[in-house]
Parts: structure tokens; sequence; C-alpha cells
């Protein structure tokens, strides 16, 4: 029934935006919108005979990546491409200019030129990495016509805006498996995204093989981590599609997990256990004893063996200082070295560590709160604040990138983080010299509310909204477009083995117990998880909280109640055709009608049963919808006490119920108001 409903809904409805040299050719679903876009006429046919050769410079990336294209592009079209070599002259060549750096470099040439006419296609770029964002970029020009398959004649010169353009992802709360972050790797290299930062301790687990200090995952992490040989084989994936590895292993604080095996490094008393409860907790480090700095050390060192990357991230963040204030000997320590508070001791700590990164070659990175006047220029800040200090920073000498607007755990709409920007805000305001030291950003996917079946809903498709932030121009920022583009890649990217599409269904059908959810599926399609850290003021949870409930098996963001909004949108307005009319009685009719068949088998279990008055709340508000729908169609003055009741009911429904966001309210809201003031 949804698809019935939403395909008389025009694509290029959404594509408003008239093509110009820095914003999105309407007629191509590109995500990251290219720097310069010239259409030709006519098409590249791709079908059985597409074949696709490497010439020039022989980097050993270049052949993986070519299988992973054909590989991609056989999946996209369903043709079988047997890949037995090109003998002849290919329809696709691939001209790589030289060397790329052995381990990847921050700031590496990452540019290509694509040139398609009807006959072949040429693809150019200085090295391996353009080489592959090139690729990246003619799958997604990849369509059905009329004709088959087809990529439309065109040229394209291409560099992103800024260098590091991130996905972070926490596998320390909620362990995630190998074949999870692969895919997700997967879908960064789809979307042009090239550093991977990765989570990897907390309070609730230590998920990194140590060899030197083998208690680290020997005690504090459940038996749920990697081993180095793991590591090093995500480090060499990442490193085939063009993403560097930044590893983080946050200190002095959210470090419970490493003193369950070493409580020697803690400032407190102890005993220590893996923390099984979410948020900011009291252990802390002990930075007044040298053997803290000596475990550290050595620590690094055999962290620096398995990730290459010229960047290692120390955390920083959140530490409350507790442990430290009821530390008789480490308040002593701060009296005798002139600390006079806990953010002192806490610089103090971060400028011995840095010294530390800086002993095995490699450049610090940590959050915010690493940021001190003295903190030596090379450090990279992470910015989980905002604009303003990511600004400060960039004033005061030191690079940074931002996460502020891009925590996709939290549940934002696709809008909210697309319209996010480095150099917004106080941003703005910079010279262009500091400018330059804003590097970029990341996406953020914290783990307290994922598991490996939810994890990739959680992160795409907006994160393709992010990647496209960071890599297309600033002033591309259509949302209608954004929007339209993303749900064509979307499409896409469950080619690349992602489940963010797929994982749905059958969540619904192991709560429900049944197979045929269609019913449960109306209610799914319009409902989304509180926003920001809503959740955790609804609902009590831990680390043993089962997430299997219908928050956890919708995305984030209700496409349906998108879609339905902006025809409200239409209506409200007075620009609505007919055809809009006609739609939003139909979504109405099947949201007010759906109750009464979902009711009944709503009854088989508790996971459902707490669905209830959300059905019923969903059935109330689109039948105050259509009230209001006819009203406005029909040009007639509503009745101004069924308004007032009507208004009372929707603001009763705008509250969460069974921890969910019902959608529909906002938008029957706007009908309401409208079909009142025609009195």
């Amino acid at each position: 029934m949804r698809v019935a409903l939403l395909c008389g809904i025009s694509l290029t409805a959404f594509l408003r935006i008239p093509p110009a040299q820095s914003q999105p050719d309407a007629a191509l679903a590109l995500m990251p919108v290219p720097l310069h876009v010239s259409r030709g006429e006519g098409v590249l046919k791709i079908d059985s005979n597409f074949t696709i050769a490497l010439d020039g410079f022989k980097d050993s990336r270049l052949e993986p990546a070519r299988k992973r294209f054909i590989g991609t592009l056989s999946r996209e079209t369903g043709i079988p491409y047997h890949d037995e070599g090109t003998k002849s002259e290919a329809v696709l060549t691939v001209k790589t200019g030289g060397v790329s750096d052995a381990v990847q470099q921050l700031g590496e040439n990452e540019s290509y030129h694509l040139e398609v006419t009807p006959t072949h296609a040429l693809l150019t770029a200085p090295n391996a990495l353009g080489v592959m964002h090139g690729l990246q970029t003619f799958l997604q020009l990849v369509t059905i016509t009329p004709e088959g398959f087809s990529v439309p004649v065109v040229t394209i010169d291409d560099e992103p805006r800024f260098p590091w353009r991130g996905l972070m992802i926490d596998v320390a709360r909620h362990f995630q498996p190998i074949d999870v972050i692969e895919r997700n790797l997967d879908g960064m290299e789809a979307v042009k995204m090239n550093v991977f930062h990765w989570h990897l301790s907390e309070n609730q687990g230590f998920r990194a093989e140590s060899k030197i200090y083998p208690l680290l995952t020997g005690k504090g992490s459940d038996g749920a981590y990697y081993t180095q040989s793991q590591m090093r084989e995500i480090v060499e994936y990442a490193r085939n599609r063009g993403i560097r590895v930044v590893p983080e292993f946050d200190m002095p604080c959210h470090t419970t997990a490493w003193f369950v095996g070493y409580p020697e490094l803690a400032s407190g008393k102890g005993p220590y256990k893996i923390e099984r409860k979410w948020g900011i907790m009291d252990p802390a480090m002990d930075p007044t004893r040298e053997s803290t700095f000596e475990f550290i050390g050595k620590f690094i060192g055999e962290m620096t063996t398995i990730f290459p990357d010229a960047y290692f991230h120390v955390g920083g963040d959140e530490c409350n200082g507790k442990e430290w204030d009821a530390n008789p000997r480490i308040k002593e320590f701060m009296r005798a070295h002139g600390l006079k508070d806990n953010a002192a001791l806490q610089s103090y700590f971060t400028a011995r560590v840095q010294k530390l990164v800086a002993a095995h070659h490699r450049i610090m990175e940590g959050w915010d709160e690493v940021l001190a006047p003295n903190t030596p220029k090379d450090v990279v800040i992470q910015s989980w604040r905002g604009p303003k200090s990511l600004a400060a920073a960039a004033k005061q000498g030191n690079r940074g990138l931002l996460s502020t607007g891009y925590y996709v755990d939290l549940n934002e709409s696709a809008a909210q983080h697309y319209l996010a920007d480095p150099l917004a805000g106080d941003g703005a305001n910079l010279t262009p010299e500091e400018k330059k030291r804003v590097l970029g950003g990341e996406a953020a996917m914290w783990s307290e509310f994922t598991t490996s079946e939810i994890i990739d809903s959680r992160i795409w498709p907006r994160t393709a909204a992010i990647a496209e932030r960071l890599w297309s121009a600033q002033d591309v920022r259509d949302v209608d477009s954004m929007y339209a583009r993303m749900a064509v890649v979307s499409d896409k990217l469950e080619s690349y083995g992602l489940t963010h599409q797929s994982f749905t269904r059958p969540m619904l059908q192991r709560m429900s117990g049944d197979a045929d959810t269609k019913y449960l599926a109306v209610l799914a399609s319009v409902v989304q998880p509180p926003m920001g850290y809503q959740r955790e003021e609804l609902k009590e949870y831990d680390w043993y909280s089962p997430l299997n409930h219908l928050v956890d098996a919708v995305p984030p963001e209700s496409e349906t109640a998108r879609k339905f909004k902006n025809v409200v949108a239409a209506i409200v307005a007075g620009n609505a055709s007919p055809e809009h009319y006609q739609e939003a009685k139909e979504w109405l009719t099947l949201w007010h009608e759906n109750d009464a068949k979902l009711a009944p088998s709503l009854k088989r279990s508790d996971i459902t049963a707490e669905l209830a008055p959300l059905s019923q709340s969903l059935s109330q508000v689109s039948a105050i919808g259509l009230r209001a729908l006819d009203d406005l169609q029909n040009h007639r003055a509503a009745n101004a006490s069924i308004t007032q009741s009507d208004t009372q009911t929707l603001k009763a429904a705008e509250k969460p119920q069974a921890v969910l966001r019902n959608m529909v309210v906002a938008p029957v809201e706007m009908l309401v108001q409208a079909a009142g003031a025609q009195r």
C-alpha cells in the first residue's frame, strides 16, 4: 500500500534547483554533488558487453577496485560480468597518473575527471584515490531507461571541499562484528568518505587486543574484541577503499574497562567491573603516577604497529573529576604542581600523553576538552561542542573537525545534518588562513542503542547527506534535492551489502510472530525514535536491555511522514492540485482504518501490546486530519468547538508513546490550523 501511495510522487518534483556549476543537475542522482558537471546528448549503454581496463600507473589498489566495481555493477543491473580481462578496446578506460602514498595521508589529491560519450568512457586521476572516487560516481550514474541500463553523456571534474570526511563508529558500548565494519566501509567508499574513526575503548568494554597488556581484553571485554590480525585486516580493507583508519582509545576518563584488568591505573580504590549502565562515570586514570604514563606509552607504541595512520585519537572528553577529588594524594600533587583545578590536572595529563603520541611519530587528536592555551599546534581538535568551539581552536592555531550536527545516533533528520556546516556560525567569521585549519568533519555513531542488526539504519542513508556536506560546495544546500537524490543513493547502497532498508521487515515479523506484517508496517512507516537524548528520559536502559522493539525496528526518519508533510504544506499554502488532496486523503484514510486491522494482533506479546495506544492515537489523529482536509477542500468554515477539541487531542498525541514519536501529528496540526483560519 505504501508503494502504491508513493508511486504517484515524481522524483523530479523534489529537484527544484536549476542546473548550475556548483548545484545538483536535476536529472542526475549524484551524491555528493560533483564540483563541475557538463551534460551532453545521448547515453552510453551498459550491457553484457561492458568492459573496464586499467591504464597508466599500476597501483596495488587499482585491480581490487576494478573487481569491486564490476561486482557492484553486476548487482545493480543483474547482468553477469565474467570479467575474463579486456583483450580489446574497453568501454571504460581508467588512466592513473602516478603513485599515491604507501600510508594514505591527510590532504592527498583526490580529484578525478570523468568523460562519458555514447560509445565509451574515460576516467583519469592523478592517483588511485581519485580513480576510486570516479568509479563510484560512474556507478551512481547507472540508471534504467527504456532501452535498458545506461549512463548519460557527461563530463565531470571533481574534487572534495574538505580533506577529512569521516565516520566514527563506537564499537565499545555495543560490540560490532567485522562484517558490520566492512560493509560500512563499503558504504563510506560509495559516498567518498575517507576516514574511519574507530572508537575502541569505553566504560563498557575494551575491544582491541594488546599482547603487552592482555588483561585489557582478558578481563575488560566480555570476550568481544578484535584480534590484532583482524584490526590489521580492517586497516588494509579500508586502505583498499581510499579510507584512513584512526583509532581512538579514550583517556583519562571513559576508562573503567581498562581498570578491570589493571586497577593500578585508576585514581580510585576499586574494585572495578565492566560498566553496564550508560552515562558519564567517575573512574579516571591517575595522572600523578609515572607508571600510568609508562603503561600508556608502551600501549600506544604497540597500537601504532597496527594502525599506521599519522593520527592517533586519545579521547579526553567528559571527565567529572570525582575520583580525583576523593583522592588525597592526587589533591596534594595538584597543590605541589600549582594545578588549581581538575581542568588544569587534565591539561597536565593531556600534555604528557601528547608527548607519548609524538614519541611514536603520531599526531594527537582529541575531543574539545584537550584544547588548552598551551596545546601544541599540531594537535587536532574534534568538536562535539559546536562551531564556536571549532572556531576557537582554529583561531588558536590548531586544526579541527566538526562532529556537532552529525551525531547520527540522535535520530535527527537528514536535513538537520545536511545544513550543519564546519564553516557556519563562528566559522564563517574566520580569516582565510584560519579556515584552512578546519579540516572537515565526522559523522558520529555512538552505540548505546544499536546492535549489529540495526546499526546500518542509524548510519545510512543520512550519512550520505553528511558526506555531501563535506565534499560538495558550501552553496549546495537545497534540501528537497538532497532528499530526492539520497533516496536513489540509498537504494544503490543495498548493492554494497548494507541492511538499512531490509532490516525492518524481519524485526517486525519477529516481534509480531506473523509473516504478514502489513498492518504493523503501516504503523511503523509513520513513527520515529525520540530525538536527542529523550529516549533515556522515557525509559530506563542499560547494556542488558534488548533492542528488539518497534523503536529499534524503524529508521530514525520517517520518509512517509516527511513526504506527507510536504503534501500538506502545499495544501496549506494554497498551491495544491486535486492530486495532492487525493493523496493526502488516501494516506489519512489508510492510517485511520489501520488500527482496527492491527489491534487484534498486538495482544500476542508485551513487545507489541505496548503499541496499542500508539495505534489508536494514529487512527484518531488521522480522523481529525480527514475532517480538516474536507473542510479545506470544500472551503467550509471549521466548527470552532471541534477545532479546539481537536487541537487538544493533537497536543496530547505529540507526546511519545511506546518510546516513539507519531510523525503524522505535526502535519495534521497544520491542516487543523489552516481549516480553522477559514472562519
